[in-house]
């Protein structure tokens, strides 16, 4: 197969920086869409792959699945996007669409396994995908989607990692202007859920473990804060939600948040992957028919529902754009918390 060689910024070991590098993407084949990157955020999984923090990164990594761009070729049979359309791409380049899953529209759940931005099975080419800390990229119509024109392009990116992971619990779990859904963490995740929840109509609380977090919280359209330190706040607030997002990505106690949930209500953990420690006490899951559950990004005609409700009502993500050359800085400040509340690369940055 035919192939171009592009720029892009990836590492080939665990314990060295993100640097300048050369990648092959394939010519378009009939269904594929060429995209030239102009913005890709910066999710904390890029993060912990670029480091082997989960133990399965196959280097050289190329990371970045928040991707938006625009169409500079099409195969000969794509019928979705036109040259010059500006599109998206998540989390996903390929799944099998043939199981049961697929054909639910549930690509990340694919029973054959579905094929990463990065880091997947890259069928074409073998080896590893490459995502998009790079130029360009090719993928397969269906998982290229459609970004509402009146969105700012940069602000877009975080939603199709960001945005969907928090979506995806929202609309599973039926949240309506009716319910009362509270998010655990204020970062990336935290803050597209208070958005996203606040835009179906819900009531909406943070909990946070220090007071600094309630103005942005509120700014964003949370109802309410609540210090989850403060054993008399938490009191108040027993029984009271139908759903909560808990998007912290270590390990935590999450017993305390369980008390805080309605008869049948939901914590839905959508940003730490691991043991849970302390141990879950199923006492008040018992006698509330409460549940702890997961949740995955979402599939591709969700993430479009996503961006289609987005472009609605006028919701993207707060960002700070940053140059493909300050990655590394950007990684080192994420470990920190130092970011309000995504960054996003100004890809045109890597044409320097």
């Amino acid at each position: 197969m035919k192939t171009t060689i592009v720029k892009a910024f990836g590492t080939s070991t665990s314990d060295t920086p993100l640097s300048q590098m050369n990648i092959n993407r394939r010519e378009v084949t009939e269904k594929d869409i060429e995209i030239e990157i102009l913005y890709c955020g910066v999710c904390h999984s890029d993060l912990h792959s670029a480091k082997n923090d989960w133990g399965f990164t196959t280097y050289p990594v190329v990371p970045g699945h928040e991707i938006v761009g625009k169409v500079t070729n099409i195969g000969s049979g794509v019928t979705k996007h036109k040259i010059g359309d500006i599109v998206a791409i998540g989390c996903l380049v390929d799944s099998c669409r043939t199981c049961k899953s697929c054909q639910q529209d549930l690509e990340q759940h694919c029973l054959n396994g579905y094929t990463g931005t990065y880091g997947g099975n890259d069928k074409y080419l073998g080896g590893t995908t490459h995502g998009g800390y790079s130029q360009k990229i090719v993928a397969d119509e269906h998982f290229v989607l459609k970004v509402p024109a009146n969105l700012n392009l940069a602000a877009v990116a975080p939603l199709l990692c960001a945005g969907i992971t928090t979506w995806s619990p929202l609309k599973h779990w039926k949240v309506t202007k009716d319910s009362k859904v509270a998010v655990v963490g204020l970062g990336g995740l935290g803050h597209m859920a208070i958005k996203l929840a606040k835009g179906l109509g819900a009531e909406v609380t943070l909990f946070s473990r220090t007071p600094d977090k309630e103005k942005d919280a509120k700014k964003l359209g949370a109802d309410a804060v609540i210090i989850s330190t403060n054993n008399e706040q938490m009191q108040s607030v027993n029984g009271k939600f139908d759903l909560i997002i808990d998007t912290v990505p270590y390990t935590h106690d999450i017993n305390p948040y369980i008390q805080t949930l309605g008869i049948s209500g939901t914590l839905v953990l959508v940003g730490y992957l691991g043991d849970i420690n302390p141990m879950l006490n199923t006492v008040p899951m018992i006698l509330g028919r409460k549940s702890v559950a997961g949740s995955l990004i979402g599939g591709i005609a969700e993430t479009q529902e996503l961006l289609d409700f987005c472009g609605e009502h006028n919701i993207v993500s707060e960002v700070e754009i940053i140059k493909m050359q300050d990655i590394n800085n950007a990684f080192e400040r994420m470990l920190k918390s130092d970011v309000r509340y995504r960054f996003v690369i100004d890809m045109a940055s890597l044409k320097d």
